[in-house]
């Protein structure tokens, strides 16, 4: 399966599939990692790795449309059977979303607590419990079909940062379980959810603790 992945920041989930990668744990071929922002970590992670880059600055386009048809054109060029948005903050147009397999992590159980503080606010609802999902990306904001999730507990007294890097180790874990199953059944059956698709989940959606 030939995998692109979009990051914007460290690139830690990207070095997990690499790393897997690597040690012959996970059957993919990284075509490429792309970018919103110019000399992220995740960039120099994947130069690390031999694996080819490319960046579609935020800057520099009349508006988001134009923005937009530059990255449906970068991705089209690598001929992804799957993209994976792994840390990547950026909401793309339905074109991209119509036109290619994308998946994405996401730091809460969905559909509790979607956008770009998923974690911060779970704190500030007071949940007991939070997770990470892996999901379909649609025309939302991480409104798409969920493929797994895990549940990680919330500790007393337990701030952003420390949740955060705990959530990060979990959903690294589950992301592998699932390329590892869109491997297994074609990416296209994975994407419509289908059940090789969902390895690894433990929870359903609603599993999420009130205060």
């Amino acid at each position: 399966m030939r995998l692109l992945v979009m990051v914007s920041g460290s690139g830690t989930g990207l070095q997990s599939v690499l790393d897997a990668v690597a040690d012959g744990a996970l059957d993919v071929d990284v075509v490429a990692v792309g970018t919103d922002v110019p000399g992220c970590g995740g960039v120099d992670r994947a130069a690390r790795a031999g694996v080819p880059t490319f960046t579609v600055p935020r800057g520099g386009f009349v508006d988001r449309a134009a923005w937009n048809e530059a990255l449906e054109s970068a991705i089209a060029e690598r001929d992804p059977d799957l993209v994976l948005f792994a840390g990547f903050m950026r909401i793309v147009g339905p074109d991209v979303v119509r036109r290619f397999r994308i998946i994405n992590t996401h730091p809460a159980l969905l559909p509790a607590f979607p956008g770009a503080h998923g974690v911060r606010d779970a704190l500030a609802y007071g949940a007991k419990v939070t997770g990470v999902t892996v999901h379909v990306v649609d025309d939302g904001v991480d409104t798409g079909p969920i493929l797994a999730q895990r549940a990680v507990d919330i500790r007393p007294g337990e701030d952003e940062g420390s949740l955060h890097a705990r959530l990060k180790e979990v959903e690294h874990r589950l992301l592998l379980d699932v390329l590892t199953g869109l491997t297994a059944s074609g990416p296209a059956a994975g994407a419509a959810g289908a059940p090789g698709a969902a390895a690894g989940a433990d929870v359903a959606p609603a599993d999420v603790s009130s205060p």
